[in-house]
């Protein structure tokens, strides 16, 4: 096995700005105590959204989300810019409100529902919701 040890990185015009590099399905890295390791591409979100849907359903900020569709009072659709590939992913979703209720439904590979209520409405729409998407890309 060959080590590389480095300062810096530059790409082929010697500027170290922007410089991009590849990493593959199978690479990893050690745990933080050592004794393990890890897939890197298999322990990075794939997908992340911040977004509302009081008054207007916006997004705030996102990471491979194409778009919302408020379908109906705290029923959105969040869909993919890229694909996962299967429908069995993970998502991690929270909401800017105590007492908040949130239901991950029908995941597909372009998309996935999500409703949100709390204890006195069936529906309900809010300021802030978050959610990231783990699983393996298309």
């Amino acid at each position: 096995m060959s080590t590389i040890a480095t300062n810096t990185i530059t790409n082929v015009a010697g500027n170290a700005t922007g410089v991009g590099i590849a990493v593959s399905n199978a690479s990893t890295y050690n745990s933080e105590g050592g004794a393990v390791t890890q897939n890197l591409v298999q322990g990075l979100a794939k997908a992340w959204v911040r977004y509302k849907t009081t008054s207007t359903a916006a997004i705030q900020d996102s990471f491979n989300i194409s778009g919302i569709n408020d379908t109906g009072t705290g029923v959105t659709t969040i869909s993919f810019s890229n694909n996962m590939g299967n429908s069995t992913f993970s998502v991690g979703m929270v909401a800017g409100q105590d007492e908040a209720f949130i239901k991950f439904r029908s995941p597909a590979t372009g998309s996935w529902v999500v409703s949100t209520a709390n204890p006195s409405s069936a529906g309900t729409d809010f300021e802030r919701l978050g959610g990231n998407v783990f699983g393996d890309l298309a």
